[in-house]
Order: C-alpha cells, then structure tokens, then sequence
C-alpha cells in the first residue's frame, strides 16, 4: 500500500480495480493495488479472455497503445477526459458526441453497482489492515459476496415476473 500527502493530512490506502460482466453484472476479476498506481496499467489484468469490446473510464486513455494490448482482439470504448467533454462545441457533431459519451456512460454504470453493494450495504469504507495482501484478500470476500447480493436481486426479479 502507498501513503501520501494531501494538504497537511496524510492517506494512507488502496485501489481495487473490478471486471464486470456486462450481461449479469457480476465481477469476474478483483485486483488489489496501491493507491497510487494508475488504472490503465491493470487494464489487461482485468480481462478474462472472451470480451470482443472493453469498456473503461477516463482512467484508461491509451489503453489500445499499450505493449499488453497490442496482440489482442479487444475494443476499447474509453470514456472522454472531463476537460475535453466541457470543450466540445455546440454544433451537430459536438451534441453527438455528447450523446456517445453518454451511451458509454450507461454502459459503465454497471460497475459502480458492486461497488454500491461493498461501500454502501456493507459500509466498507475504509482499508481495515495495514499492507495489500491482507486488504486484497478482504476485496475478495467482499466482491464475492456482492455477486451473490447482485444474483439474488436478479433472481428475485425474474422469480417474481414468473409467478405473475
């Protein structure tokens, strides 16, 4: 794990980068790093080998330039930097690329359920332990039981469109 410095106060904490299953939204990947390790350096840890098209936050820009990726068959849809999204202009092709954004966006989105399940439902919000291995390993537990939260939500749903 990494410490650092914001202001006067010091952090000290990690990252866990998740790969999520686009039709069920179940993560299938956990990763556990520093918190000052970048997210496109994770990306091809995170996949798991089938995907035709990756999907990725701003985090990810030149994901597709990187050595790990250039022999694979994936696309990429990164999402565009804040800065260069507010810079768009006013015109026709500005306001459709405003709404391709927004498109990837709700695709995204789906990430951030498992980790509404771990920091919200189970209140993880801070690191427990001091070191990564010891963290990680409780990523694990965590995410696993978010997916068995998430699949009993969906099987709650397409149990009650069965019996109605």
């Amino acid at each position: 794990m990494h410490q650092s410095k914001k202001g006067n106060d010091w952090h000290f904490g990690l990252k866990a980068h998740i790969g999520v299953d686009v039709a069920s939204g179940l993560v299938h990947t956990v990763i556990g790093t520093a918190g000052n390790v970048s997210d496109v350096t994770q990306a091809h840890a995170l996949l798991h080998g089938d995907e035709v098209a990756a999907m990725g936050d701003a985090g990810y820009q030149g994901v597709e330039k990187r050595e790990e990726h250039l022999g694979k068959n994936v696309t990429w849809h990164v999402a565009m930097k804040r800065s260069k999204r507010k810079a768009l202009p006013n015109n026709k092709l500005g306001r459709m690329a405003e709404k391709l954004e927004r498109l990837k966006a709700s695709v995204r989105a789906k990430v951030e359920h498992p980790f509404h399940v771990v920091k919200n439902l189970f209140r993880h919000r801070k690191a427990r332990y001091r070191g990564l291995a010891k963290n990680t390993a409780q990523l694990f537990t965590l995410f696993g039981f978010a997916n068995l939260v998430l699949a009993g939500r969906q099987f709650k749903v397409s149990e009650t469109r069965a019996s109605s």
